[in-house]
């Protein structure tokens, strides 16, 4: 009998060696449809899954829920599962007037502003996408016709220390830090790419993101009329496409 995991109850038969990771399970139901023949697996806490195919091989899609330390136990579970290529498809905020509304992003390199990195590599290990898949999603992009940045991402561990930290008792902290980043470009932030990026480099798989951008630069009005559904496709297309380019590479280097 095959071992269920114990957080996403799925099996390794059920899992495809090519996963998305988005956060929330409305954009996991997106993206399944996508896929050729999709199929319900599991749906248990915050983790619901997807199993279907793209170019005649099997694919997952898990929603990971937000933040680092739901993201990792989705990443090891399916990486106990057999899975070797992970792709986060999700949706950040602007730190650069050069990102705006509707955008899609592709992180290049994440700064660790979160603390479950550090529970698999040392601080001074740069937390970095797989270089091949990042330029697979720049041609996906290109492709699609649709805007893009590729550029430094923010991992944070909280939310409302972005959206509201002059309420905060650490704000000058708070503060220096994301003027720090944003003087070095980092042109976005969210809630799960650094702690993809160093789960996967611990675990020897290949890691990737790419995001729609829901704000302008230094205007969030944290309001949820203003987030940018209309455009929420494009991040998805151009995971999507990506991956199938992933995917066809992997069949061409196998011949």
């Amino acid at each position: 009998m095959e071992k269920k995991m114990m957080h996403l109850a799925v099996t390794a038969s059920q899992v495809g060696k090519y996963v998305f990771l988005p956060g929330s399970v409305e954009r996991a139901a997106l993206i399944a449809g996508y896929f050729d023949e999709p199929v319900k697996i599991a749906h248990h806490r915050e983790f619901l899954t997807y199993t279907g195919k793209l170019e005649g091989v099997p694919v997952t899609v898990t929603s990971t829920g937000i933040g680092g330390p739901s993201a990792t136990i989705a990443i090891e579970e399916l990486h106990e599962c057999g899975a070797h290529t992970m792709m986060r498809i999700g949706s950040c905020a602007s730190t650069s007037p050069e990102v705006h509304v509707g955008d899609v992003v592709i992180p290049n390199g994440a700064v660790r502003m979160e603390g479950t990195g550090n529970h698999y590599l040392p601080m001074e290990f740069p937390a970095v996408p797989d270089f091949g898949m990042v330029k697979e999603l720049e041609a996906a992009a290109v492709e699609l016709g649709f805007p893009y940045n590729i550029g430094v991402t923010i991992t944070k561990d909280s939310f409302y220390t972005e959206v509201s930290p002059e309420t905060k008792p650490v704000y000058p902290m708070l503060k220096a830090r994301w003027e720090a980043y944003r003087k070095g470009g980092a042109t976005n932030t969210s809630m799960e790419c650094a702690v993809l990026f160093l789960v996967g480099a611990s675990l020897g798989i290949r890691t990737s993101s790419v995001m729609i951008n829901a704000t302008e630069y230094a205007s969030y009005t944290n309001d949820d009329k203003d987030y940018p559904r209309d455009w929420e496709h494009r991040a998805i297309k151009v995971g999507i496409e990506g991956m199938r380019r992933v995917i066809l590479k992997d069949k061409e280097r196998a011949k």
